[in-house]
């Protein structure tokens, strides 16, 4: 763990080191000032010698100039090199991210990985911040002041060392309890993370079915859950104030007490009792820091596993040593294909898919709700690899492709359609980034988006909020088909993408590609029988099988499910799982 979040210090080691050497510094001189007080005191007050007072108080300030130079460097130095820590491990982490697959992606929640991004590195960055500073500045001022006890007075500083090994046991002993109530903490964050993600990203839902004071009462429980783990912790944090309260005051009154008697009995000069009661409350404060260091770390290891976690997650899906660059055609082969999600599943999500797509050809895929059509086309692109058998695409398995020639030429509109905040051009140029604006113009009209962009005041420089949510659900979809032609893909998959676009464009739609782009293949997925049935092929779903494949007039004659959908609909039955989500 340590050497993968190392590995990120990178352009911030100068800083990371340059931090612990300004808090030596600072300890040094916090360390002699005391001993320039006792000197004052011993050889300046009791002696007359104003010569001596002046000079070493010139030198007091001297040092206290140089310890608050040292301070403030290492402040400076500790931040820039903490902050910088932090951002490098959020750039790594969403880097990583970027690389990974949806079986990767399935294995952390949304909310999850968003507070593994903000929270997590943020407890990591305070963390190393206090490392650097006071990890080296509590332990070094601590025993400098230690050795310096036992220099003036070996039997006053005794009781120092008790104190220390007390109080450092019952510090421990507390810091240890809150630490188990600190690490359930931040599981409770991703709790209400997904709370506020799915109550925002679903609002409109929410208002529609006056959902409001539930999810409120939602949000609610999950706060409250943090903050009665916070609670618990804090409870037995608190009890590191007191006890530290009884340990100085009763560290003074024992130092006060014996050194009273050791400087009548001669043994023992008033500077030198000044400066033990001023390095007793820089022992036990500075004790006192390391206990607060200690909670915190204790904090941040949690956090840090969580973060190493995405760091060290492998893509399952990567390139090969050797890939190739060139997709020669649309045609596409399952060959005795078999699918999980999960290796430990038993029942596969597809099994033994055996088919070939030529290219060019128009392919329908319908199926009720849990047939795997989804899941079919996924593979094509890669999205995730078969586990037994093959898929290929232009004669090539596609495991042995580049992945962004791959999916570059393998264009799919997904099921949920998603549109970024910026202008429609923005959002069309994810399918070509260097489209001219007439280029993009083509593409919309073949999905029958020109016409409603058209009537918006600034046309195709209108911006579409994050979502999508200032355009209704048929126009989002035209436009995500739209950059999905802008690719100009050997293969085009729509994943159930006219579902809110009425029927009339939806012809319109298929009656586009059929002339625009004849020699793509093109696979869609649908609930209408109507968006399929002029189809080259169809292919029934059921249950993870191929139940049928043929024309619209063939499955008519020879397949019972796609005969009982066709009638339904065509009587007024409605679309065949309507509302339903593959």
């Amino acid at each position: 763990m340590l050497k993968t979040l190392g590995a990120h210090v990178k352009e911030y080691k100068k800083a990371s080191i340059i931090t612990p050497i300004f808090m030596l510094g600072e300890v040094a001189m916090e360390t002699i000032i005391p001993l320039m007080m006792a000197s004052i005191v011993n050889d300046g007050i009791n002696k007359g010698n104003t010569t001596h007072i002046y000079t070493m108080g010139a030198l007091m300030i001297v040092a206290a100039l140089i310890s608050l130079t040292c301070g403030v460097g290492g402040a400076k130095f500790g931040a820039v090199a903490s902050m910088g820590f932090g951002k490098n491990l959020r750039k790594a982490m969403y880097e990583n991210i970027q690389t990974f697959s949806f079986a990767n992606i399935d294995k952390f929640s949304t909310p999850s990985l968003v507070t593994r991004l903000t929270t997590d590195v943020t407890n990591i960055q305070n963390s190393y911040q206090m490392i650097l500073r006071m990890c080296m500045r509590a332990p070094a001022s601590l025993l400098c002041a230690m050795i310096m006890s036992f220099f003036i007075s070996p039997q006053l500083a005794s009781i120092y060392l008790v104190a220390v090994i007390v109080l450092g046991i019952a510090l421990a002993f507390i810091a240890n309890k809150a630490m188990f109530y600190f690490r359930q903490s931040f599981v409770k964050y991703d709790d209400l993370n997904a709370s506020v993600q799915e109550n925002v990203s679903a609002i409109r839902v929410v208002k529609a079915f006056v959902r409001g004071e539930y999810e409120k009462e939602r949000f609610k429980k999950a706060s409250k859950s943090i903050y009665d783990m916070f609670v618990k912790a804090e409870n037995i944090v608190i009890f590191n104030s007191p006890l530290m309260q009884f340990t100085v005051y009763a560290c003074i009154l024992l130092i006060s007490w014996f050194g009273a008697q050791f400087i009548v009995a001669g043994t023992l000069e008033t500077g030198d009792l000044m400066a033990l009661l001023a390095y007793c409350m820089n022992i036990l404060m500075n004790l006192m820091m390391l206990s607060m260091i200690f909670v915190m770390v204790s904090m941040s290891i949690a956090s840090a596993k969580r973060i190493c976690e995405v760091l060290e997650e492998q893509a399952t899906i990567t390139n090969p040593q050797n890939p190739v660059y060139e997709v020669a055609d649309g045609s596409i082969v399952f060959d005795h294909v078999t699918f999980r999600y999960s290796e430990t599943a038993e029942t596969p999500i597809l099994d033994d898919i055996h088919l070939t797509i030529h290219s060019g050809e128009t392919i329908g895929i319908i199926g009720g709700t849990g047939s795997s059509k989804s899941s079919l086309v996924n593979l094509i692109s890669r999205l995730y690899d078969v586990n037994e058998g093959s898929v290929s695409v232009g004669g090539i398995d596609v495991r042995n492709y580049d992945l962004d020639t791959l999916r570059n030429q393998v264009s799919v509109v997904l099921q949920n359609n998603v549109l970024f905040s910026g202008t429609i051009l923005d959002n069309l140029r994810w399918g070509d980034k260097n489209a001219t604006e007439e280029e993009c113009i083509k593409a919309c009209q073949m999905a029958c988006a020109d016409d409603f962009i058209q009537t918006f005041p600034k046309k195709y420089n209108t911006h579409i909020e994050q979502g999508g949510t200032n355009v209704s659900g048929g126009q989002r979809q035209r436009l995500c088909i739209a950059r999905a032609l802008l690719k100009k893909p050997k293969v085009l998959i729509l994943d159930d993408s006219t579902s809110a676009v009425d029927t009339a464009t939806d012809a319109k739609i298929r009656a586009a590609f059929k002339t625009a782009i004849p020699g793509t293949t093109k696979i869609i997925i649908a609930q209408r029988i109507s968006s399929v049935q002029d189809a080259d092929h169809i292919i029934v779903m059921n249950d993870g099988r191929v139940d049928g494949f043929g024309t619209h007039e063939e499955l008519l004659q020879t397949n019972n499910i796609y005969r009982d959908v066709y009638e339904a609909q065509t009587k007024g039955g409605g679309d065949f799982d309507e509302g339903g989500d593959n």
